[in-house]
């Protein structure tokens, strides 16, 4: 039997612990992508509304923070009343490989998919409130 490389087994063992972490939901992904003149950054958040996500960007990092909370409440036999509460919170922050225009930054988010683009060339000091559209 052909023995297979030592980096595959790394692989399955990262795999296995990323999927582990993500079943915690101890962790929010993102894919960043380089366009040659900007950044573009998206990331899954099923069940999140836009009102819910933070998006801020400072010297070279990108902050993303999702905050969700719900109850519901039903009324049964006896007067009995259940409450049901559900909180979820993710976030991630992402050193970008190189400096980007802060003032210039874009959000948008649809289907479930936040996407922020960010322009290379950084301008400002201050952190920066990105808008989601």
């Amino acid at each position: 039997m052909a023995r297979g490389s030592p980096f595959d087994e790394l692989e399955r063992l990262l795999d296995k612990m990323n999927d582990a972490r993500e079943r915690a939901g101890g962790g929010l992904a993102v894919d960043v992508e380089d366009e040659d003149d900007q950044f573009v950054v998206t990331a899954d958040l099923p069940g999140f509304d836009k009102e819910d996500i933070d998006v801020e960007v400072h010297d070279r990092t990108l902050r993303l923070e999702a905050r969700h909370e719900e109850e519901t409440e039903e009324e049964g036999e006896d007067n009995y009343v259940r409450r049901e509460r559900s909180k979820r919170s993710l976030s991630r922050s992402v050193t970008l490989p190189e400096e980007v225009d802060e003032a210039g930054a874009s959000a948008s988010f649809e289907n479930g998919v936040l996407t922020v683009t960010l322009p290379k060339v950084h301008t400002s000091e201050e952190s920066t409130s990105v808008d989601i559209e």
